[in-house]
């Protein structure tokens, strides 16, 4: 098992040597990064968890290239629809941010007709529509969203063969341990089933980016 589990880890390594990520997610020469859809909608809280605990972050288009590919990605998969963006106001009203800290003046895009209207103070956070158009949403809605990672972030690989470091060796018996948390049950996809049997993660908090 100690083996096979240190095969793995090698496999992993040099696969993120040779510049690939991980395998569902594809590169975007134009973006210079790689990028995932993710059909499952879900509250702009969880997708920027479930990014982030993929060695990601939640897209935004804050260049015309990273626009262009989250508009190829969307009007494949969902034309007609929207995704959240890491846009958001969450830290302090009307303020928004992205969350690698990018302000959202700063940000060269087109509002969506009627948008943003702040619906009943209560819509915090900023989706974008196949058109390549912002609109502001209550942070607790779900919408599909877009994970995107740049190939200029340095990949840390974890003794467990992930980018979580909430997986840890058990010291006491030099085997991979079971930290349990309330959010165990969620991660076998972001990291992997395989080393979901032998790694699980405890309680995280938010990257701050």
């Amino acid at each position: 098992m100690k083996s096979s589990f240190k095969y793995f880890v090698l496999l992993l390594c040099l696969n993120l040597i040779e510049g690939s990520f991980r395998c569902d997610y594809q590169y975007s020469s134009k973006a210079q990064a790689w990028v995932k859809f993710v059909a499952v909608p879900a509250n702009w809280f969880d997708a920027r968890l479930r990014c982030s605990q993929e060695g990601a972050i939640l897209a935004s288009p804050t260049t015309p290239e990273i626009l262009a590919e989250m508009r190829n990605v969307m009007n494949r998969s969902i034309p007609e629809y929207e995704v959240f963006t890491g846009i958001h106001a969450t830290v302090s009203q009307g303020d928004y941010y992205t969350i690698e800290g990018t302000p959202l003046s700063a940000i060269k895009i087109a509002w969506a007709k009627n948008e943003p209207d702040n619906k009943d103070n209560a819509e915090s956070c900023i989706t974008l529509n196949g058109n390549g158009e912002l609109a502001d949403r209550p942070c607790e809605v779900t919408r599909p969203y877009i994970c995107y990672r740049s190939e200029n972030r340095q990949v840390q690989v974890t003794e467990c063969g992930t980018v979580d470091p909430e997986y840890h060796l058990d010291k006491r018996t030099n085997k991979l341990g079971r930290k349990m948390g309330f959010e165990d049950s969620s991660w076998s996809n972001t990291t992997g089933g395989r080393i979901q049997q032998i790694c699980s993660r405890g309680t995280k908090r938010l990257d701050t980016w």
